[in-house]
């Protein structure tokens, strides 16, 4: 008698998104910032760009409490997005995906604002430095979350499992973002103290 059980295994939708791909899908659109995500070049720093944009844009229209909303809205709904896109993907945090750059810098720039254009540049290269380095807990969120997914796991994923992955592809941005608050107000009340 044969108990052993089989799961189907699951054959990543795409392995190079293309620009017909991520347009395709609601979900996809969103999880990679409207296209900034397909950048072939540093799709994070894209994805933040085009954050920063919408945050200028979007400040001339929206109170910081409506912010805070559509944040953690964001933030909710884009743990199901990020996760679901990245099972689309075979279960990567495939660097397109740049919801979570997107939220963590609307966050940042919410909480810090109003500020300099060359403030808002050193909150922009301070985030990207340490979203890219991932310099102590944001290195241990990431490689917490990403020592968990393994590649082993070839069955689909439950809801929980595929909204547990999108939080994990956003918490280290969430990280990088405070981590970055801290550096911006360190340096305002050090200019503030200077002057």
């Amino acid at each position: 008698m044969n108990t052993e059980t089989t799961h189907p295994t699951i054959t990543p939708v795409v392995t190079t998104p293309t620009v017909k791909w991520v347009f395709a899908k609601i979900a996809r659109m969103i999880a990679f910032g409207f296209g900034s995500g397909l950048s072939p070049k540093a799709p994070g720093t894209a994805g933040t760009l085009f954050a920063w944009a919408t945050f200028l844009i979007g400040d001339l229209f929206l109170s910081t409490q409506y912010w805070l909303w559509l944040i953690a809205g964001s933030i909710v709904v884009g743990c199901w997005i990020c996760g679901h896109v990245s099972e689309e993907l075979g279960k990567q945090d495939f660097g397109g995906i740049v919801w979570d750059e997107i939220v963590a810098f609307w966050l940042l720039l919410t909480l810090t604002m109003p500020m300099t254009i060359w403030m808002q540049c050193l909150a922009f290269g301070v985030f990207r430095l340490f979203d890219a380095l991932k310099p102590g807990p944001i290195g241990l969120i990431d490689h917490h979350f990403k020592h968990l997914e393994g590649n082993t796991n070839l069955a689909p994923s439950s809801v929980l499992q595929i909204l547990w992955r999108g939080f994990g592809i956003i918490a280290d941005d969430l990280a990088a973002a405070f981590l970055t608050y801290l550096v911006i107000v360190a340096v305002k009340v050090a200019i503030k103290l200077a002057a």
